[in-house]
């Protein structure tokens, strides 16, 4: 096997500007605002807004269950004929379009806003795959972790940047009816941002895939059918593949409620103020940035499984002080004598907490880059986003109904149970074993 060389400055620039601009969809619509928008204003189901947060949990789930069904037939297929950047253009045309028509959504759309939410997170989320299947051509082994940290890290910024764009720019802060004129850009001015951002992918990243001929009398999608049946039978000899999917499964079951609840956990448990929520947010960008990059370097010093366990106790850990965090706050006060409120608590516990926001998911990315042999680059990393989705259905259906029985504070807990089951299993990968066996199928 030839050994890969490192991408040029500027493919890996264009590469990682598809992490800045998809990260507007993540951190404005997904993350930050258009979740306290979807309960509050287009459901209106207050105070406690149970019935909202099961309904927005039900979108995503909806979303992520159609991309299982289809993204590792699209990953076969995109291997088969070499069009990554076709099947990356496609995605993107279609979260950006579906974000953009949130503009029409009013008070009391349920429908409407559920459905263009499914439409946009099917698009990202078969965006996120097809961009990551590039990973594996971009670099060496040893250089993976530190470029998949670089492309996430800078996302975060893409992140930071749109939301302010839409907090400052429109003063989408501020969840009332009065301002509904504002809020309905959100959907508008983030489906530019993403539109925009990612045209450096398209001009720069090469798709290094070898384009083979339709054999006679087959159409694309039985050979995508094929491919996925064997794809389905080899994965079973990627033994560490196999276990650290299982261990992502649980890791992204805990992830998906954090990014998609931090934030509706601030605001209707912690009740903070919108000083607090917006410092919350850029705070965060920052450690999650760093985070990434930090641990993106680790990861190849370190080696990624290593890095991955940290991130997933850094988890269990600020999980807990969430849950906890009127109990936190009043020890803090004793002990100082100072007269915290739990909104300061929150902030200090979810700024930490950034710090593995990206490394995980990065972490995970570099072991599947390292784990899949050129030639099913793309089907491995479809069967990535197959198993992050199912966990987020898991994982968003479960706080979804929990959080109408026991109430949010309490559901939450359910994150540390899926982080601490994420470690015991990733413990099982050998992970020097897991890149030479790949390197042996290389070119299969």
């Amino acid at each position: 096997m030839a050994e890969i060389k490192r991408a040029s400055k500027r493919e890996l620039f264009g590469w990682a500007m598809f992490d800045f601009a998809n990260s507007s969809y993540t951190t404005v619509i997904i993350t930050v605002v258009f979740c306290i928008i979807f309960p509050r204003i287009i459901v209106g189901d207050g105070p406690e807004y149970r019935l909202g947060n099961l309904l927005w949990s039900t979108a995503l789930s909806i979303s992520y269950l159609m991309v299982i069904l289809s993204i590792p037939f699209f990953g076969a297929i995109m291997d088969y004929t070499g069009a990554k950047k076709k099947f990356l253009f496609g995605s993107y045309i279609i979260t950006v379009m579906a974000t953009a028509a949130l503009y029409f959504v009013h008070p009391g759309d349920i429908l409407l806003a559920m459905l263009l939410i499914v439409l946009s997170n099917i698009g990202f989320s078969y965006s996120e795959s097809f961009v990551s299947s590039f990973l594996p051509g971009l670099g060496p082994p040893e250089d993976l972790g530190k470029i998949s940290g670089y492309a996430w890290g800078l996302g975060y910024f893409g992140g930071l940047i749109s939301t302010a764009i839409v907090i400052f720019g429109f003063h989408a802060d501020v969840y009332t009816i009065d301002n509904f004129t504002n809020l309905r850009w959100v959907g508008p001015v983030t489906g530019l941002f993403f539109l925009i951002a990612a045209i450096p992918t398209f001009l720069w990243v090469k798709d290094r895939t070898v384009s083979r001929p339709l054999p006679k009398n087959k159409n694309y999608f039985v050979v995508g059918m094929k491919r996925l049946k064997k794809t389905f039978i080899d994965i079973r000899d990627y033994r560490d593949l196999m276990v650290l999917l299982a261990s992502f499964f649980f890791a992204y079951s805990g992830l998906s409620i954090v990014i998609s609840f931090a934030f509706i956990y601030g605001d209707q448990v912690v009740k903070w103020s919108t000083t607090t929520q917006i410092l919350m947010f850029v705070i965060t960008q920052f450690t999650a940035a760093g985070g990434a990059l930090l641990f993106g370097i680790l990861q190849d010093k370190w080696k990624a499984k290593q890095t991955f366990i940290l991130t997933l106790m850094l988890w269990v850990v600020t999980v807990s002080l969430i849950y906890g965090v009127a109990q936190v706050t009043a020890f803090v006060n004793s002990v100082t004598g100072a007269s915290f409120l739990e909104e300061h608590v929150y902030l200090v516990t979810g700024s930490i907490a950034g710090l593995g926001l990206g490394s995980t998911q990065s972490a995970c990315r570099t072991m599947v880059g390292l784990f899949s042999p050129d030639t099913k680059a793309g089907e491995f990393f479809g069967l990535w986003s197959f198993t992050g989705r199912l966990s987020a259905i898991v994982g968003l259906m479960g706080l979804g109904l929990l959080q109408t029985l026991l109430g949010l504070q309490k559901a939450i807990l359910i994150c540390s149970i899926f982080f601490l089951i994420s470690v015991i299993i990733v413990l099982f990968v050998d992970e020097e074993r897991g890149k030479m066996f790949a390197r042996k199928h290389a070119g299969d």
